[in-house]
């Protein structure tokens, strides 16, 4: 992309922004970025970074995936796309911008995760076709204390749906709401959920890079606009042991060159592509879990009877399979896969869900009968990873997986994760519990 600084900087200047931030995801999703001021940027046109960021932890170890720490931690340049320029209505003065990631010799980088995404769509388009995401996150407010720890910032049940001073005092979320709307990322509702301080906004649907980009951006700026207030936002899976846990929910259709939505079959059922991409989704069901449920927490979600997802099914407007097709048809036919986990990286969890769909369409796969009633008591499907490591044992087995995202994506992936596992078995005495401990805590609210 030719990026030309001189007219990004007069746009700039024009709109009062003399700091840009920009922002790019690390593997785990963790939003890394640098300040840098408009007057400057002739001179920063390639803003660089350690590559140590691609293989850095929770905990704050460097690890030696893909050779970066053995290799002496080489540079890793960045160049913004101005096309995900953003405001900050809450930090006047200061924009967003998405940055994508290149080795030292320009050639992209194989461990980014916009790219990655980048690489599964090209797949897609090489097909004629176009893939569409819906995003839909789930997150808490929650307050900390030095001496208390973490809590809920509300503690009343049965609010699901509701909006108003009794589930927002004070106004926080009313204020997040408009925030975002003066981003233009395409939120356009939201509401208290299921649980106390538990909330959910929708994003409209887009191509799956934009809508990643934005999902990117939202849960970034929830963090940043919430924390100004002094609680905390929670995009962790579940983060409470008395209370449900929060999902990343997709929504997932695809267009041919001709803009037309090509999953329905033209009446009330569904077309041969979306059954081929619903078999597609159920077959790498295990590879997707590990990067739409990347933390250890995540998997005290999933289970039977927890309104998330047990098994590899799929259902008709049926909450409790993991894969559900809602009742619009025509050009809102789609897919809403309910496997994510809001800690995952947008990147990632879009790129997997769209290789997987893809191998389906490739193959020709078939979906099995849909299941009916409450899900969790069919036990035909197979049951989903119920840990990381299985998780990881699925990704690491599935070739198809690797071979459209990229091994060095992957590779990276399994060593973070794969030391986050130790970490926490270390930590423990227990390892299958479902409690939520110490050291999950400890791990994943401060980032997540």
């Amino acid at each position: 992309m030719t990026l030309d600084i001189a007219a990004l900087q007069a746009d700039l200047q024009a709109k009062g922004i003399d700091v840009l931030r920009l922002i790019f995801p690390d593997v785990l999703g963790i939003t890394r970025s640098k300040d840098l001021l408009v007057s400057q940027l002739h001179r920063t046109k390639s803003p660089l970074f350690c590559q140590g960021v691609w293989v850095t932890t929770t905990g704050g170890d460097v690890l030696d995936g893909n050779d970066i720490m053995s290799s002496g931690l080489p540079d890793l340049l960045t160049q913004i796309d101005p096309e995900t320029l953003t405001m900050m209505p809450w930090e006047p003065g200061v924009a967003l911008i998405i940055g994508d990631a290149f080795n030292p010799d320009h050639s992209v980088s194989d461990v980014a995760p916009r790219s990655v995404l980048q690489n599964v769509i090209a797949e897609y388009a090489a097909l004629g076709l176009t893939p569409t995401v819906g995003p839909e996150l789930e997150f808490y407010i929650a307050n900390y204390d030095e001496e208390t720890g973490w809590s809920r910032s509300l503690s009343r049940t049965g609010r699901v749906y509701t909006t108003g001073e009794h589930v927002d005092p004070g106004g926080q979320f009313l204020n997040l709401m408009r925030m975002l709307d003066g981003m233009d990322i395409g939120v356009f509702a939201g509401n208290h959920e299921f649980s106390p301080s538990q909330y959910e906004i929708n994003l409209w649907h887009s191509e799956a890079l934009n809508a990643a980009d934005r999902t990117f951006l939202f849960k970034t700026a929830v963090r940043d606009i919430v924390a100004r207030t002094g609680k905390h936002a929670l995009f962790v899976g579940k983060p409470w042991d008395d209370e449900g846990g929060s999902g990343f929910h997709l929504h997932f259709s695809v267009v041919d060159e001709d803009g037309n939505n090509i999953m329905s079959d033209g009446g009330a059922g569904l077309s041969e592509t979306a059954s081929h991409m619903i078999g597609g989704i159920l077959a790498h069901a295990g590879a997707l879990a590990a990067l739409s449920n990347p933390t250890v927490n995540a998997y005290k979600r999933l289970g039977p009877d927890t309104l998330a997802p047990y098994r590899a099914n799929w259902g008709h407007d049926n909450r409790s399979a993991m894969l559900r097709v809602p009742p619009e048809r025509g050009a809102g036919t789609r897919l809403e896969v309910r496997l994510g986990d809001p800690a995952a990286n947008p990147y990632l969890l879009i790129a997997s869900t769209l290789a997987a769909g893809l191998d389906g369409i490739k193959r020709k796969l078939t979906a099995p009968a849909a299941v009916e009633g409450w899900a969790y008591a069919d036990e035909s499907a197979a049951i989903l990873p119920m840990t990381l490591t299985a998780a990881l044992d699925a990704l690491d087995a599935d070739t198809v997986m690797r071979e459209t995202m990229g091994s060095t994506v992957i590779d990276v992936f399994t060593v973070l994760k794969r030391d986050e596992v130790a970490r926490y078995e270390d930590s423990v005495s227990d390892k299958t519990t479902r409690d939520i401990s110490q050291w999950e805590i400890d791990e994943y609210f401060a980032d997540y």
